[in-house]
């Protein structure tokens, strides 16, 4: 072991030694208050009277009591649109270097604001979870070893007096300059906005490169290293790399994920879970003996949980304005949440569009478990990405296949409804045998799904393909790369159109 190494590592577990972990509630209060007064002069600032909550006993009760519940429409034709045009002072102190273009799994871009104070937030969150990997047991040489951060272009677009690019871009494009001699792929094939070149180049150049940890969504990070393998005619990618220890999932679940990704490893790695979105770095996983994420609840993000239930959300997958919002003092283990966040880069109240799962209340632990529009349930299904995951993880066992992409919608037939899923995978089995056993997977898990089987849902249908169908409907349609993701629920309408695409290239 190296010196340099061991005094990296010693350095991390002296900090860890030398700080604590914060008090979930006070942090949070604290977090929140800070917010306030620092907004108080903005233009959102004065119409939601800032001044006066800081003056209140109860700062989060008033807080929610003044300030409505915004989703990303809202916040933008309220507010955000005045940043695009110029002004400033409008939701957080200033004007607007960076808009972060959100490439989820909606079709238009959104504008994120992304703020200096955000910018330096995403840092600190970052050296959180490095800070961290004093719990995961890793040895002195690891700190020693590259990391490979598979994310969008950091050639960032010009408009006016801003930066437009995805946020993986954007906190790529600020990395500390002590950073750059551990960063790869670098800042010049960093900056190649075309997906195919990215990752020959990146294969071209990987035997030059010493990588410790990857760090990306699980498909894109999994194609680029089968092209590395395919390029340099390897068996595993340990035979270029063999220093390669952890992995950093971040954007979807992982777990869906890993069974395909190990075959082109010569052993398991360290699996660590991240939650950073366009807008902000919410969450990472700080231990090894568990998959969920602590949230960094003292670094210039205020949470909310709205219990994700028929009479908070209206029909378009919003939370109503009558509905119960409960702080993290107040939210329980083990219920579904939609979360709401308030941040250092003007989101007030927000509903970012997760669903999430409180797992240790002592340790502001989580779980994602979904997406509020990507929650199927048309006829009374009520079935959740996270249940869907685990479904899918039990037909990967099941059939002895790699299921690494999917997508279901209810759909009419014969005029009543079916669940039809679209099966992207490594090999193609019985379709009618999958649709079967996933069926009762879902009945056997969930009693409303297995209620609505019974009246409303009429049947169920699969179509397993190769999941180059997928990713070629996502290049044409969306794009490859960065922090692009497939939509697991679509609507009928959207759906029938994806599937005419991908079952054209059967």
């Amino acid at each position: 072991m190296t010196v340099i190494g061991e005094f990296i590592k010693k350095a991390i577990d002296v900090y860890g030694f030398v700080t604590s972990e914060p008090d979930p509630v006070k942090a949070q209060n604290e977090v929140l208050k800070k917010l306030i007064d620092t907004a108080k002069l903005t233009a959102f600032g004065k119409k939601y009277n800032f001044s006066k909550l800081l003056t209140s006993t109860n700062l989060v009760e008033a807080f929610q009591q003044e300030v409505p519940v915004h989703d990303y429409d809202k916040m933008y034709d309220e507010w955000w649109h005045y940043l695009l045009e110029g002004h400033q002072n409008v939701t957080w102190p200033g004007g607007q270097k960076y808009f972060a273009l959100s490439s989820g799994t909606t079709s238009t871009s959104k504008y994120i604001p992304v703020t200096d104070d955000m910018v330096d937030a995403i840092r600190k969150s970052g050296i959180q979870q490095v800070m961290s990997l004093k719990n995961f047991d890793l040895p002195a040489d690891f700190f020693e070893k590259q990391i490979m951060m598979l994310g969008s272009s950091v050639n960032l677009i010009q408009q006016d007096d801003h930066q437009e690019g995805e946020i993986s871009g954007i906190s790529a494009a600020n990395i500390p300059a002590w950073f750059r001699t551990y960063y790869k792929p670098g800042i010049d094939i960093a900056s190649l906005t075309d997906w195919d070149e990215k990752v020959r180049r990146i294969a071209e150049e990987a035997p030059n490169w010493d990588i410790g940890s990857l760090s990306g969504i699980p498909s894109w990070i999994e194609m680029m290293l089968k092209e590395v393998i395919a390029h340099n005619r390897l068996s595993t990618i340990h035979d270029i790399w063999p220093n390669l220890q952890v992995y950093t999932s971040g954007g979807v679940a992982f777990e869906p994920y890993r069974k395909s990704l190990e075959t082109l490893l010569a052993r398991p790695l360290t699996y660590i879970d991240t939650y950073l979105t366009s807008e902000g770095y919410l969450a990472t996983q700080k231990r090894p003996d568990t998959s969920s994420m602590a949230l960094i609840v003292d670094n210039g993000i205020f949470f909310e949980f709205v219990p994700f239930i028929d009479e908070n959300m209206d029909e378009d997958g919003r939370v109503r304005p009558e509905a119960g919002v409960l702080s993290l003092e107040a939210a329980e283990e083990n219920v579904n949440y939609v979360l709401l966040i308030s941040t250092v880069s003007g989101t007030w109240r927000y509903m970012i569009g997760d669903t999430v799962m409180i797992t240790d209340k002592q340790r502001a632990e989580i779980k994602i478990t979904g997406r509020t529009k990507h929650f199927l349930n048309v006829v009374g299904e009520q079935l959740s990405v996270y249940q869907m995951n685990q479904a899918m993880q039990v037909m990967q066992q099941q059939f002895d296949i790699e299921i690494k992409e999917f997508v279901v919608s209810a759909i009419r037939k014969n005029g009543e409804y079916i669940n039809k899923w679209v099966i992207g995978s490594n090999k193609t089995v019985d379709n009618h045998a999958f649709a079967l056993a996933l069926d009762r997977e879902l009945c056997e898990t969930n009693k409303n799904y297995n209620v609505a089987r019974s009246k409303s849902l009429k049947g169920v249908e699969a179509e397993v393909m190769p999941v180059a169908n997928v990713y070629r409907w996502s290049e044409e349609f969306k794009k490859l790369g960065g922090q692009a993701k497939i939509p697991r629920v679509m609507k009928e309408e959207d759906f029938l159109e994806f599937e005419q695409y991908v079952t054209g290239l059967l």
